[in-house]
Formats: structure tokens, C-alpha cells, sequence
């Protein structure tokens, strides 16, 4: 008669706990996929032409505007032999008619940076026949798609951060006048409403690689959506507005991301702008001269900053819901 063997409740608990933690140390982890894809698209953008060139367009503009503005800065206070208000501030608000300012050159160049870095995100790793392998890995789904998008921001982020410190530098020197804590904090909010005006256009481009196939007809839509409200839609906003360019004519403007940015930029780095829209004649008759403080215009512009956030959640949740209901083979 065979003899069973005498059965250890506790052997076997430790059995199970022990295939369970292999199991779980098996699984893929959704944030190490994230991280992974974080570095790889990350590299790519950095060591890129792409990103290169822009960088260098947009340093090259931005110190010519900053020798510019500190030469009028020169003139104005030999002229008057007295250092005019928030002196630091005018050299990414001051230009000539030569040069326009540097922050005119940051509304137009900025947003090529966010399609440069997004147009091909996601058909380009189709066409080169990528994407499904890298799927294959033990990488989830959206670690791709928010990786990329990650990726991409912090790209931009960090070039913005050194190309403020880099003109800020310059500035520095030129004029020899440091900026005060003032100054300091809008530039720091000036800064971060950049890089959430160039992340909507990010959110943008990588939106058009998820619909189109082509990377070539996804860079042409997302630079159509730039000319269209860059040049073309002051026009359309002169006809439509008619006799009412104030009211209806200030509203319709606000529906463009760049007049958007504009706008608060101007607000934020001018502190005599003390409020947005139409003024009337009572309104100014009567009034004080002053400035606002970092607070208030953080206040004033507030509305701005929040629609710039919206459209570009908007966008990257479009993206996002499309590229996880993608069929993606082989």
C-alpha cells in the first residue's frame, strides 16, 4: 500500500507566496515602459538635426533682438541721462524698426520647436515599421504615445530654460544692471507660458501623426493650423468683425492660441498694462498713472494660461483615445 506523502500547509503558502512575487517581478511595469520610452525619444530629439537648427534659428534671432533692444536702451538713457523703469524687462520687449523684439520672434518661431518634435511621432514609427515591435516589447500602449509626448516636452522645456538664462546672460552683461525679484518672476512666468503655448503645439502635431499615415501630410497640416492662425486669421477676424472690431473682433482673436500667448506675453513683461480689452473714455479720464504687480498680471492673464492648458489637453486626449483604438500590425 503506497504512502502519501504528509502534506506541510505551511510549505506550500511559502510556495505560492514565492511563484506570486516572480509572477508580479515577471509582469511588465507601465511606468518602467514610460521611462524607457522617455529616454529613447528624449536622445532622439537631443541628438537630432531638427532640433538643432531650430535651436540655433531661434538664438541667433534672439541675441540679434537683444543687441538691438540694448542699443535702445543706450540711447534712451544717454538721451535723458536717467534709467528707465524695469530696464531688464525692455530687452525682450524692446526692438527697432529694423528688429522686432525678441518675444515677437518667440510667438512665431516657437511653435515650429513643438511640430518639429511631434509631426512624426507616431507615423513615422509606422512607416519605418517600428511600432509594432517596439509593442512587442513589455511596454504598454500608452507608455508609448505619453512617452513621446513627455519626451517632447521636456526637450522644449530645457531648451527654453537655457535659452532664457543664455539672453538673460547676455543682457547681464551688456547692460550691467541686474534684474530685481520683480523682473525675476516675470521672466520665471514668462518662461512657463512658453512652454505650454509650444507643448499645445506639440499636442498638436502628435495628434495629426495619430490620424494621418504619412509624416509628410501630418507636417503639412500641423503647419497649415500655424499659417492659418499666424498670418491668415487677422483677415478673416477683420472681415467677419466689420464695424465691431473692439467687441466681436477682440473675441474672435482670443480664438487663436497665438494671439492668446501674445497677448499675455505682453501683459506679463510690460507692467503698465493694466487691463485687457476695450477701455472707455470715462475710464481713462480720471485714472492714475502705475504699474501692476506680479500677482495682478498673473491675475489678469490667468484666463489665457488656462486656455492654452485646455487646448492642449484637448488635443493629447484626441491623440490619446485614437492611437489606443489603433489596429496595429505588423
Amino acid at each position: 500500500m503506497a504512502v502519501l506523502p504528509k502534506v506541510q500547509p505551511k510549505v506550500w503558502l511559502e510556495r505560492l507566496r514565492a511563484r506570486s512575487v516572480e509572477a508580479k517581478a515577471a509582469e511588465p511595469s507601465p511606468r518602467g515602459g514610460l521611462a524607457a520610452v522617455v529616454r529613447k525619444e528624449f536622445a532622439d530629439h537631443v541628438s537630432g538635426w531638427r532640433m538643432v537648427i531650430l535651436v540655433l534659428l531661434l538664438m541667433v534671432t534672439g541675441i540679434g533682438s537683444l543687441y538691438t533692444a540694448a542699443q535702445t536702451i543706450r540711447s534712451v538713457v544717454g538721451a535723458t541721462a536717467a534709467t528707465p523703469s524695469f530696464v531688464f524687462l525692455r530687452l525682450f520687449t524692446g526692438g527697432s524698426t529694423q528688429l522686432p523684439p525678441l518675444t515677437w520672434f518667440m510667438a512665431f518661431l516657437a511653435p515650429l520647436l513643438g511640430i518639429a518634435l511631434g509631426f512624426d511621432a507616431i507615423c513615422g514609427e509606422q512607416n519605418r515599421r517600428t511600432l509594432s515591435r517596439v509593442l512587442a516589447q513589455p511596454i504598454h500602449r500608452d507608455a508609448v504615445i505619453n512617452g513621446k509626448f513627455l519626451a517632447g516636452l521636456l526637450s522644449v522645456t530645457i531648451t527654453f530654460v537655457a535659452l532664457l538664462l543664455g539672453v538673460g546672460g547676455l543682457g547681464l552683461i551688456m547692460l550691467g544692471v541686474p534684474p530685481t525679484g520683480d523682473e525675476l518672476l516675470r521672466l520665471v512666468a514668462y518662461g512657463v507660458l512658453t512652454i505650454i503655448y509650444v507643448a499645445f503645439w506639440l499636442a498638436l502635431a502628435i495628434l495629426f501623426s495619430v490620424v494621418f499615415q504619412n509624416a509628410a501630410t501630418s507636417a503639412l497640416a500641423s503647419i497649415a493650423v500655424w499659417l492659418f492662425f499666424n498670418v491668415f486669421w487677422d483677415l478673416i477676424v477683420n472681415v467677419a468683425a466689420g464695424d465691431d472690431p473692439v467687441g466681436l473682433g477682440l473675441w474672435l482673436m482670443r480664438l487663436s492660441p497665438g494671439y492668446l500667448y501674445s497677448e499675455a506675453t505682453v501683459t506679463l513683461l510690460t507692467p503698465k498694462v493694466r487691463t485687457l480689452g476695450a477701455v472707455t473714455l470715462e475710464q481713462v479720464l480720471g485714472a492714475l498713472e502705475g504699474v501692476l504687480s506680479v500677482d495682478q498680471s498673473i491675475m489678469l492673464i490667468w484666463p489665457h494660461a488656462v486656455g492654452l492648458v485646455a487646448l492642449t489637453a484637448v488635443c493629447f486626449a484626441v491623440s490619446y483615445i485614437l492611437f489606443m483604438r489603433r489596429e496595429i500590425r505588423a
